[in-house]
């Protein structure tokens, strides 16, 4: 398959090439923060906010359920007076007990790792909520437990859900005094989220659409993404699992400083170099910098220090700064940039960005 441009900005591919409405799905962003707050705030959370602060929160699940735990900890920041740990397994750590909570996260709510983390969860006495589909294994664990429930809007998209699931979490911390988290918190992130959806929409052409142009930048690299911050860290990961699940393409994550002791070696490693001689087009390394106001000293000259030795070697540079104060809002930008991007990637391949059956073959390769 080739990668042709030209598709971003032909509306009848567009629409032709994305029957289940990935894009659609994403611009949804802003409606999911409105609705799963709504949800959390009606769903009776008591047993959580009303016993105190526990002395540890664990995030149980996977793939972008596990996202929602990074988001969570990311928000409540470094300067959180308890530990907040995302678990992708099937088992808590040892030393997880009755003093501590478990949120259990699952879009499906039958997801194999998350089921036995909650049940696990139950056995030991920690206190639990759960976050998943309606009527799921996750909410019979949850009602036999007594634990709280929030569920899930229906007809998401699964790899287009992150707020659906992050929302709640990030509500029971502000209920537990972690974080400030207000209406207008969210009402900002939401506004965020429509002005990018508006920003990024299919009939806006590429050279105005930042994530029609984020997805040309990526197209045809190899792309090595490094988040300047904790924030921007768990958009590079969201961004790298979004490229590989919706675009079909892999690339590399990484964090400031850590990325300047290991990755930074491959600016003059065999993917930095591009033959202009070379009789067929070769795919050469792109570095991505995601940029946000917690980028302290320290990693202002490391990122630009990047820049330069990336820029010597003829690699590519492209820097992303979030957008807006609040932790969350600026994470919002982030990813939600990623996940247009990530869907105009694989149209822009010929790809339907909904279906992945090498992941359903996986799931049925491993069921019992």
């Amino acid at each position: 398959m080739n990668w042709e441009p030209d598709r971003l900005d032909d509306q009848t591919w567009l629409t032709e090439g994305d029957p289940s409405g990935m894009l659609r799905a994403v611009a949804d962003s802003a409606a999911q923060i409105r609705t799963s707050r709504r949800a959390a705030l009606e769903a009776d959370l008591s047993s959580i906010t009303g016993q105190g602060r526990p002395r540890a929160i664990v995030v149980a699940g996977m793939g972008g359920s596990g996202t929602a735990g990074d988001v969570l900890n990311v928000v409540c920041g470094p300067g959180a007076p308890l530990p907040i740990l995302t678990v992708r397994s099937h088992r808590l750590p040892g030393w997880i007990g009755a003093t501590d909570l478990v949120i259990a996260v699952s879009r499906s709510g039958r997801t194999e790792e998350t089921l036995a983390a909650a049940g696990e969860a139950v056995r030991r006495g920690c206190r639990l909520l759960a976050v998943g589909g309606a009527g799921s294994p996750l909410q019979a664990i949850a009602r036999q437990a007594g634990a709280p429930f929030v569920p899930v809007a229906e007809g998401s998209r699964p790899r287009a859900a992150l707020w659906a699931l992050a929302v709640p979490l990030v509500v029971v911390a502000a209920g537990l005094g972690l974080v400030e988290a207000g209406e207008e918190i969210f009402e900002g992130v939401a506004g965020r989220l429509e002005d990018l959806a508006n920003r990024c929409r299919p009939a806006s052409e590429s050279f105005v659409n930042p994530g029609k142009s984020l997805a040309m930048d990526v197209a045809e690299s190899v792309p090595m993404i490094w988040g300047c911050s904790p924030v921007a860290t768990v958009a590079a990961h969201r961004w790298a699992s979004q490229f590989g699940a919706t675009g079909r393409y892999p690339a590399i994550w990484g964090e400031l400083s850590e990325a300047g002791h290991n990755q930074v070696a491959a600016l003059e490693g065999p993917l930095a170099q591009r033959d202009i001689f070379a009789d067929e087009s070769t795919r050469s390394l792109r570095l991505f910098l995601l940029r946000d106001v917690e980028e302290d000293t320290v990693l202002l000259r490391r990122r630009e220090a990047s820049v330069r030795l990336a820029e010597g070697r003829g690699v590519g540079v492209t820097q992303i700064a979030a957008e807006g104060l609040h932790p969350l809002e600026r994470l919002a930008t982030l990813i939600a940039l990623g996940d247009f991007a990530s869907t105009y990637l694989a149209l822009g391949y010929g790809l339907d960005p909904t279906p992945v059956s090498v992941m359903n073959e996986l799931r049925a390769r491993i069921s019992p």
